[in-house]
Order: structure tokens, then C-alpha cells, then sequence
């Protein structure tokens, strides 16, 4: 049986700057403005379209050294994106599956951004405390967006 958990994050910033800088560009900002987290991002196979597989690599304060995930969906015009976890991560050792869908909204003169994850744990796997930090993590990167977006108007508009 499949599970899901949602998290909403409102940015000052324009859906559009959001969407780039946090998924388009992810592989030179991540790394960049979450350092104690992120070491670097590659893109595996593919060129950024459906099928593309890019791998994220975490230093030693996440569980887990790494996770691929293939880019299922990707619409531009409407900013949303859907990812599927193929490799790492906890797949494997506490989950079947794990899909993240998002979607960056317009929202006054800023954005909100929405995050709807869908898993299937293993069965007696207790994975209450990293849909906690999955949640935090996701809004950590968010507000670093906006902030790198703040501090540099114009960028990714």
C-alpha cells in the first residue's frame, strides 16, 4: 500500500525564477547554496527531458550518501515536475518506492511551492522520522533559492 505526505513552502519570489533555479539548474545551485548537505549533483543519462537520471550526492550529515532519480515529467509552461527514486536513497532498505511531485504556483508577486511525495515503505520499516526530514530539507532548499534569488534580482527571470 502506497503512502503519501505534502509540504508547502511560499516564496517572495516569481513561480517562474523558482522553478529554474530549483529544478532546471539544480546540479550548479544545489551544491552551491546548500554546501553542508549537498557535494554535487550529475546528470547520469539524458539531456533534462523525461528519462533523464541525475544522481545527488550528500556529505555525511544525510543518512545516505546518495540518490538517483529519473525525471518522469516535466511541463515548463506550468512548472511542474515529477521524479521517481531508482537508486539509493532509502530504496531498498526502508522503501519499495518513492516518487516526488511538484509544482510551483504563482501566488501574488511571489510563489508557492508544492511537494507531494508518494511511497511504498517495506514492510515494519519506521519511516516517520525521515518524512520529517525530508519535509525540512525540501523547505531548507526552497528558502535557499529565494534568498540566492533575492540577493541577485534579475537572475533566472
Amino acid at each position: 500500500m502506497s503512502s503519501s505526505w505534502s509540504v508547502e513552502v511560499e516564496t517572495k519570489s516569481p513561480a517562474a525564477a523558482v522553478f529554474k533555479a530549483t529544478f532546471i539548474d539544480w546540479d550548479k545551485l544545489g551544491p552551491k547554496l546548500l554546501p553542508e548537505l549537498i557535494t554535487g549533483v550529475t546528470l547520469i543519462s539524458g539531456d533534462g527531458s523525461p528519462g533523464s537520471v541525475r544522481q545527488i550526492n550528500f556529505s555525511p550529515v544525510v543518512p545516505f550518501s546518495f540518490v538517483k532519480e529519473r525525471l518522469d515529467f516535466i511541463d515548463h509552461e506550468k512548472h511542474e515536475v515529477k521524479v521517481s527514486v531508482v537508486e539509493g536513497g532509502h530504496l531498498g532498505s526502508k522503501l519499495e518506492s518513492a516518487t516526488s511531485h511538484i509544482k510551483v504556483e504563482p501566488k501574488g508577486n511571489g510563489s508557492v511551492v508544492k511537494l507531494t511525495a508518494t511511497y511504498k515503505a517495506i514492510a515494519g520499516a519506521d519511516v516517520a522520522e525521515d518524512i520529517e526530514k525530508g519535509k525540512e530539507g525540501f523547505i531548507k532548499s526552497v528558502k535557499a533559492v529565494e534568498e540566492y534569488l533575492a540577493a541577485n534580482p534579475g537572475t533566472y527571470a
